[in-house]
């Protein structure tokens, strides 16, 4: 009678190996299939994930986009197991047993930080065209970027094709000032075409800029404020600050000397830095002013007292990570305009 007992526990015990296997080979099935499908799925564009970016209102939004993340939850709703808790598993087959953590790989991508060659950072960031184009008639606030194709992190991104770029930041600083009835717009032109076509190399972005400006001054008398976002070179740990929980990307203002009423766009730049420390302690890493040989020392700021140049984190930081900061920088501008 114990020989039966010890034969038929035996039998359970295959059995349920065999399960755990099986499970295994579907979802490493599933999850490779996935992955290729994804790839391969030119359906989700950086203009659309800005879209979702903005209607979601959800700063954790990129959890939803991780490989791994959209599998397993296929994967708990067609056999209830969720990989990434092995005792989910152990329940489903009853079998205990140890189970090595599984070990989640990270997309990445490589960037490129030496701007001399157009061609290299064109592989590395793409121009978005406007994800949301309307009309704006007394806009306020004008957003531009000098170095347009300044991108951040796509890890967990480089799937769908989208590279985060200083441009979408700005696309999602303009719906969110927008939205708080602050009228701004964003440069749509594309500076990489205007540099090709007047044969510039990458020194000459600020003087491309600059001519950008000057347009939206005669088509917009309205305007009072130009802000110039970048983002920094710095590693991830120097370029990141935790506030309440929420990890949002630095931001350094950044001032040239090289032109008489400099002094203004310092005061300017100062009162904001002040307000972001008040309300966002930790987020700025101050007001830097720049000036001499080799540095360009006006960065068109001679052209209005309310022209600035923000770096908005740096090439580690996720979008998430901007878009946290982005809805910061939007907030204190309101307070600063409202008063």
């Amino acid at each position: 009678m114990g020989k039966m007992n010890l034969k038929g526990t035996k039998k359970k015990k295959i059995f349920k190996i065999r399960y755990v296997i099986y499970m295994g080979i579907i979802y490493i099935s599933f999850a490779y299939s996935f992955y290729g499908f994804m790839k391969n799925n030119d359906n989700i564009s950086n203009e659309e994930f800005i879209n979702m970016l903005v209607r979601s209102g959800n700063a954790n939004i990129l959890e939803d986009y991780k490989v791994i993340d959209i599998v397993n939850k296929t994967m708990g709703f067609l056999l209830d197991i969720d990989f990434t808790d092995p005792s989910s598993i152990m329940n489903a087959t009853i079998f205990k047993n140890d189970k090595e953590e599984e070990v989640e790989d990270v997309i990445s991508v490589e960037y490129n930080d030496d701007y001399s060659n157009m061609e290299e950072l064109k592989d590395v960031s793409d121009y978005i065209s406007d994800p949301n184009p309307s009309e704006v008639n007394s806009p306020i606030v004008y957003i531009y970027n000098s170095h347009q194709l300044e991108n951040y992190s796509s890890d967990n991104l480089d799937i769908y094709g989208i590279t985060p770029n200083v441009l979408m930041a700005s696309y999602l600083f303009r719906e969110k000032l927008n939205s708080m009835g602050i009228e701004s717009i964003v440069e749509e032109a594309n500076m990489s075409d205007i540099l090709s076509v007047n044969g510039w190399d990458y020194s000459y972005s600020y003087i491309a800029s600059r001519t950008l400006i000057e347009n939206k001054m005669k088509e917009y008398s309205s305007l009072k404020y130009f802000i110039d976002l970048h983002r920094d070179s710095i590693s991830h740990d120097l370029s990141t600050v935790d506030i309440n929980g929420s990890s949002y990307a630095k931001v350094l203002f950044v001032i040239g000397k090289d032109y008489d009423s400099w002094e203004s766009n310092y005061g300017f730049a100062n009162e904001l830095n002040d307000l972001i420390n008040k309300y966002y302690s930790g987020l700025s890493r101050g007001v830097l002013t720049k000036t001499g040989i080799n540095v360009n020392g006006v960065y068109n700021q001679d052209l209005s007292s309310g022209v600035i140049l923000i770096e908005v984190g740096g090439v580690d930081n996720s979008i998430e990570e901007v878009n946290n900061t982005i809805n910061a920088l939007a907030d204190i501008l309101y307070k600063y305009i409202k008063g």
